[in-house]
C-alpha cells in the first residue's frame, strides 16, 4: 500500500480520496499477509462499515481503491496474490430524499460563521446551496476557473463528474462567496491558486469535522452532509417551478433521468395546472371547457 499511495495514487485526479480509504482499511487489513485474502474478507468490511453507518458511495470507493492497489501489486510488482475485492458490487443505494428549509440553511450558515477555525465554512455552503456544486468541485475550485465579470464559474472535462467541459452561473450569494475567499486571499496567500486555501496557501482537503460541528450547533440530524447543499438547490430550483431540463442542465447532470428520479416529485407546479382543467367551468390553453352538464 506504501509504493501504491506514493505511486498510482498520485496520478488520481482526487488522492487525497485514496488517503481517507487507508485510514478506513489499514486497521481491518494491516499486517494481513495478501495470499490469505478471500472473498469473505470483502464481504464482512462492507458489513462493518454499513454497520458503521457509512454510505455505500463510500464504501465503494475505499473497496475499489483496495482492488485498484492489489491490481497494480499483481500487474506491475508481479506478486501472485488474490484480489477478492474484484468485481465485488454493492447494490445502488436508495436515493436521498434529505434537503434543507430555507429555516435550516439560514441556522446551518449562522452555526458555521460562529465557527472560529473554520472562516471559509459559511463561504463553502453558499457555494453549496446558491451554485449548486459538488462538495470536491467546492474545495478543488482554481481562481483561473472563476470568472466575476461574466459570472462564471468554468469546468474542463476532467473538473466535473459528467466529463464533459461546461460552466455555472454565479448568482448574489455564490458572488459573495468568492469575494469572501478573494478577501481573504489577499491578506493571507495572494500566490495560491485555490479559491478554498489556508493561510500557507495551501488547498483545504476537507469540511467534514468543521461541517459536522456547524449541523450539530444548528439542531440538524446526521443525515445532513456536504452533499446535502447540492440536492437542496436542486430542491429548490424545483419548488419554485424551474423545469426538469433546466435544473438538470445547472447541475450539470450527465442524463435527465437523473435528475428526474430525483427532483420531479418536488415540481407539482405542472401538475396543478393539469388538475385545473378539470375544473368545473375552467379554461383550458387550447380553450376546452370542462362543463359539469357536459
Amino acid at each position: 500500500m506504501a509504493e501504491y499511495m506514493e505511486g498510482p495514487s498520485l496520478d488520481k485526479k482526487d488522492p487525497v480520496r485514496d488517503h481517507y480509504s487507508l485510514k478506513q482499511l489499514a486497521p481491518v487489513f494491516g499486517g494481513r499477509e495478501l495470499a490469505t485474502l478471500t472473498r469473505a474478507d470483502a464481504r464482512n468490511y462492507i458489513a462493518k462499515r454499513r454497520d458503521d453507518k457509512m454510505q455505500d458511495a463510500t464504501i465503494r470507493k475505499e473497496i475499489g481503491m483496495f482492488s485498484a492497489a492489489l491490481n497494480w501489486a499483481r500487474t506491475e510488482l508481479e506478486w501472485d496474490v488474490p484480489n477478492p475485492f474484484r468485481s465485488c458490487k454493492l447494490q445502488p443505494a436508495k436515493t436521498k430524499d434529505r434537503w434543507l428549509k430555507p429555516e435550516e440553511a439560514d441556522a446551518l450558515l449562522k452555526a458555521a460563521r460562529n465557527l472560529p477555525r473554520a472562516k471559509h465554512l459559511a463561504d463553502f455552503i453558499k457555494l453549496g446551496l446558491y451554485a449548486g456544486l459538488r462538495p470536491g468541485e467546492i474545495l478543488g475550485l482554481e481562481w483561473s476557473r472563476v470568472d466575476l465579470i461574466r459570472g462564471l464559474i468554468y469546468f474542463g472535462p476532467e473538473d466535473q463528474k459528467n466529463g464533459k467541459a461546461g460552466s455555472v452561473p454565479i448568482n448574489a450569494q455564490a458572488r459573495e462567496a468568492i469575494l469572501a475567499r478573494a478577501s481573504f486571499r489577499a491578506s493571507w496567500c495572494p500566490d495560491s491558486p485555490w479559491v478554498f486555501a489556508d493561510r500557507h496557501g495551501d488547498r483545504i482537503a476537507c469540511v467534514k469535522k468543521s461541517f459536522h460541528a456547524a449541523r450539530d450547533e444548528a439542531g440538524l440530524g446526521k443525515d445532513v452532509t456536504p452533499h446535502t447543499l447540492r440536492r437542496t438547490c436542486g430542491s429548490w430550483l424545483a419548488q419554485k417551478g424551474v423545469p426538469i431540463q433546466r435544473i438538470s442542465a445547472f447541475l450539470r447532470h450527465s442524463d435527465i433521468r437523473v435528475t428526474d428520479r430525483v427532483y420531479a416529485h418536488l415540481s407539482q407546479d405542472s401538475l396543478r395546472e393539469v388538475a385545473t382543467v378539470l375544473e368545473v367551468g375552467a379554461v383550458s390553453r387550447s380553450g376546452f371547457t370542462h362543463n359539469k352538464k357536459a
